[in-house]
């Protein structure tokens, strides 16, 4: 991953990070709360080698110095039995002398011959006393250890030099130190949950994303819009929406696309179901028939066919009938609107879609259409579940491929991809829809601000109603219709006009 990917994650990661604050803060503040407090009382003892005879400096300092290697000793007693049960049938404590001793810590400043004893208690009083204690049965028992004989004075002589005194506020818990030390865990751990999750989720979520997959170009990158299913064709139904012109984006690129086959037939397809192939395919053939071209848009979805309830027809027949022979395309293609679109609906599902879709039948349609229309779609099936879109695939110019931001998976899109590979189709282009909007107002973050409010309030300005007269006429020369076509007629409308 590299530092850009770290930065990118950490901005997203924002929410796991303040999460794994709360998280923790409210943690380490529940742990204070609960905690017995505890409070912690030290004493201080000298001890001194008693150097009697000495005469000069010298004699003084080896004294000195025997006693600073006697009280590394000393230290390690402190916790012993010797000294610690006088204390405990002292104070008529109710613990064994192991118990008392995790209580009590003894420690020697360097270079010093003073030992400090600190014991932790559940009260400021106790934990004096008990300190106190210690240091009376500290000096007594270490005076006895260095009497030569029981007749003699001490080599050593230990002396209290701090009392210990009881403490007013306890030692812990400490209520702060524990809610700031649970606010850099959690912040910690809330970043390595994002982290993980960012390494673990394969979906695709950018443009960039899908380039680390394939070197095929992006064409396109399609806003989520949550009223869809409401009103699919975003083109025609809201020209000036910001996801209409990413339709007109997608027409132009691919336009610019280099169409191997010579001809302007091209599949749409997707790795899996709803990634909104079929909405993309519509609006794609609508924006195609705005600059004036002839557009066939073909439900080759034998399977799950939507194009005829997305463009408002009957499906009732379709390609189905016209593969088996039971139909001529005069009566099962309908003309949409007053573009020059004609839409053949995919008609009864099949028990043989793959067959149906990989006859002669289907290529010589299709060849049919490609000398009719300037551009062709083919609305296919997902192409992990089915082989039919790579079936048509080899059939056609080549493929597009929409794939659904924080849906699709980059595994996915890759085996798609070399399924159409496999068949010697060519991937003319991927389209990635269902990008997030970074603001109401703006598409995807590209039109935020200006191209957003520009495309989404402005108002249509009313054209005039001159009177032409226009004929319409396909390659086979059949004429379609002889209207009188108003100006303010060149604005596309839904539903189904002129069925034939």
């Amino acid at each position: 991953m590299e530092p850009t990917d770290l930065i990118k994650t950490l901005r997203k990661a924002w929410a796991f990070v303040l999460f794994g604050m709360l998280l923790g803060g409210s943690a380490g503040f529940g742990a204070a709360s609960i905690a017995t407090p505890e409070y912690k009382a030290t004493t201080k003892l000298f001890v001194a080698v008693q150097t009697a005879g000495a005469t000069s400096a010298t004699d003084v300092s080896q004294g000195s110095a025997a006693a600073q290697q006697k009280v590394r000793s000393y230290a390690d007693i402190v916790t012993t039995g010797s000294i610690l049960d006088p204390v405990i049938d002292e104070l008529h404590l109710r613990t064994t002398t192991s118990a008392l001793a995790r209580r009590v810590q003894a420690s020697i400043n360097s270079n010093t011959v003073v030992v400090a004893i600190e014991v932790t208690a559940e009260s400021g009083q106790q934990a004096a006393a008990i300190a106190n204690a210690i240091g009376r049965s500290f000096v007594r028992v270490v005076e006895s250890l260095e009497k030569p004989t029981a007749d003699t004075a001490s080599l050593v002589r230990a002396a209290t030099v701090q009392e210990a005194i009881a403490p007013t506020a306890p030692s812990s818990p400490n209520t702060t130190l524990n809610i700031a030390v649970g606010l850099a865990l959690g912040a910690f751990l809330g970043f390595g949950a994002a982290l993980l999750r960012s390494v673990l989720d394969t979906r695709i979520h950018t443009a960039r994303e899908v380039a680390d997959v394939t070197p095929t170009p992006v064409l396109a990158t399609l806003g989520y819009d949550p009223d869809v299913k409401k009103q699919p064709l975003i083109v025609s139904g809201d020209p000036r929406n910001p996801l209409a012109e990413a339709y007109r984006t997608l027409r132009s690129n691919l336009q610019f696309v280099n169409l191997a086959s010579g001809n302007g037939s091209f599949v749409v397809t997707s790795a899996m179901p709803s990634e909104g192939k079929t909405t993309s395919t519509a609006n794609l053939a609508i924006a195609l028939a705005e600059t004036g071209a002839r557009v066939a848009l073909v439900d080759a979805d034998l399977r799950r066919p939507r194009v005829a309830d997305i463009m408002g027809l009957e499906n009732a027949a379709g390609l189905t009938d016209l593969l088996i022979g039971r139909a001529e395309m005069d009566d099962v293609v309908h003309r949409w609107g007053r573009l020059q679109l004609d839409v053949l609906p995919a008609g009864q599902v099949p028990p043989n879609p793959s067959e149906l879709l990989g006859s002669a039948a289907m290529r010589t349609l299709l060849d049919l259409l490609s000398e009719q229309y300037d551009y062709v779609l083919l609305d296919a099936p997902p192409l992990l579940p089915v082989t039919d879109a790579a079936v048509l695939a080899t059939m056609a110019a080549g493929a597009v491929v929409v794939t659904a931001a924080k849906r699709s998976r980059t595994t996915q899109l890759r085996v798609a991809l070399e399924r159409l590979d496999r068949v010697g189709a060519s991937v003319l282009g991927i389209v990635v829809n269902m990008a997030p909007f970074r603001s109401r107002g703006g598409y995807g973050g590209v039109y935020e601000g200006s191209y957003g409010s520009y495309y989404g309030r402005v108002e249509p300005v009313e054209l005039s109603t001159t009177t032409t007269t226009t004929t319409t006429t396909t390659k086979r020369g059949r004429r379609l219709r002889d209207t009188g076509t108003r100006s303010d007629d060149l604005a596309p409308a839904s539903g189904k006009e002129d069925p034939r």
